[in-house]
């Protein structure tokens, strides 16, 4: 009898996007939706398969809930030290210099936030005698409960309807700001910069200090999909895998994408080797272990899940012999 076909929901990363071009994966058709926001899956009724926030997941295991299962596949990874901003014009110029400021961000225990929050905190800053700001990023940027559901202490301020970080930051409300990705017109008005000014030599520094790029999305799936199909884990990461590699050689066939495109290639090639998103356990075990702790510091986390319990298929990729175009 076949297979019903394997759904899989995530944001549409170039390096995911393969997987919507007719793979098949542990002997199932792949139906891949390219969405907007990141999906949850524990509300996803039709997705067997989702990119998930690590810090959502490892909060939901350490609740003990177990009907979602992570796979060390982290389809989003990114520094932080390029998320700070500051105006042009501002003295700020270190995660130090935060200390005792007025700092927004987009959510209190957004992955995210946390790393970005332990750049601080690893700079000797008290988190507790900063003043947070959290709200959109924009004003037309969805409005929400951005706490988490976490109480928070009395330094931690909600922006009004309405208002955004960006426009806060602007007139002088706010010292700095906290953002995943980078506000309009960001790399063209000149109007903000990055708190460090050679953001890249900082972020380059962290990854020889730490070895890996900070993991904020992975790949999850329902518990009870793997409790009939276990071999869907290896399956799993070996399509992730292969539909990386896919993406791979057709971007470094795009000399034309970035006038630069050639050299940021082998600059980064010379920084983080071959790849620089590498999938499996327990090569991310390090990474991992101090996202826990920074968890734990901040007041997210009671204490750090077992390994075993994050990820019970502590898969690596293989040769894939599942992934068919």
């Amino acid at each position: 009898m076949a297979l019903n076909n394997l759904r899989i929901g995530a944001r549409p990363w170039a390096h995911i996007t393969p997987l919507g071009s007719g793979v098949t994966i542990g002997g199932r058709a792949v139906d891949f939706s390219p969405l907007a926001t990141t999906p949850r899956i524990w509300d996803e009724p039709d997705l067997d398969v989702a990119e998930t926030s690590l810090s959502v997941y490892v909060r939901a295991r350490a609740e003990g809930d177990h009907s979602i299962t992570g796979l060390p596949i982290f389809v989003m990874r990114g520094f932080r030290q390029r998320c700070i901003l500051v105006p042009a014009d501002s003295p700020l110029e270190a995660p130090a210099d935060l200390a005792g400021r007025r700092v927004g961000l987009t959510g209190w225990p957004d992955s995210g936030n946390t790393w970005t929050r332990e750049l601080l905190t690893n700079e000797g800053v008290d988190l507790d005698a900063i003043d947070w700001f959290l709200g959109p990023l924009t004003p037309d940027a969805p409005q929400f409960d951005r706490t988490g559901g976490f109480p928070v202490g009395p330094n931690v301020h909600t922006l009004e309807a309405g208002d955004g970080l960006v426009t806060a930051l602007e007139r002088g409300q706010l010292d700095a700001i906290m953002t995943p990705f980078m506000p309009p017109g960001f790399y063209t008005d000149g109007s903000l910069r990055t708190l460090q000014r050679d953001s890249q030599g900082a972020e380059e520094d962290y990854f020889q200090q730490r070895r890996y790029i900070p993991g904020l999305h992975l790949i999850t799936v329902k518990s009870a999909l793997l409790d009939q199909q276990p071999e869907l884990a290896q399956s799993l990461t070996d399509a992730f895998e292969a539909a990386k590699v896919t993406n791979a050689r057709v971007r470094n066939k795009l000399q034309d994408a970035f006038p630069w495109h050639d050299q940021e290639l082998a600059r980064t090639a010379a920084v983080f080797g071959a790849d620089w998103l590498p999938y499996g356990w327990p090569g991310d075990q390090p990474m991992v272990t101090d996202f826990q702790a920074a968890l734990q510091a901040q007041g997210l986390l009671p204490a750090p899940v077992p390994d075993n319990e994050l990820f019970p298929h502590p898969v690596a990729p293989t040769t894939s012999k599942e992934y068919a175009a």
